[in-house]
């Protein structure tokens, strides 16, 4: 893909979603996994959806919207070797999104709350 090597010289890991036999785009690994669950999920029921995601600056800085069907062929290749350690929050907000009437959206990752810290000394 044309924008791989800036990203992999920027250290982000970048795998590959190909769609069909003639569509392939490029995302960091991390989305790609979380991606990968929630067409899951909705493949597995055999519903339909739409993804839509802003492409890059450099093919252009529009958007690009692709028909999510359970039998058209989807493959998930990973750039790096690990899963990604999985966030739910962002699982369900893009849950949410693919359960829209404007289908499967790539969104931000939100920050999980941080976990209580115990202070010093206190007994638990």
């Amino acid at each position: 893909m044309p924008g791989k090597p800036l990203q992999e010289a920027a250290g982000i890991a970048l795998g590959t979603l190909s769609y069909d036999t003639n569509f392939a785009v490029d995302f960091d690994d991390r989305l790609l996994a979380h991606l990968q669950i929630v067409i899951g999920q909705k493949l597995r029921r055999n519903e339909s959806m739409y993804l839509s995601w802003k492409d890059d600056n450099r093919i252009g800085n529009g958007r690009t919207t692709i028909w999510l069907h359970p039998s058209i062929p989807l493959i998930y290749k990973y750039f790096g070797g690990r899963m990604p350690r999985i966030n739910p929050l962002w699982i369900e907000a893009l849950a949410i999104s693919a359960n829209s009437a404007g289908g499967l959206q790539i969104l931000p990752e939100p920050i999980p709350p941080e976990e209580p810290t115990k202070a010093k000394g206190s007994r638990s």
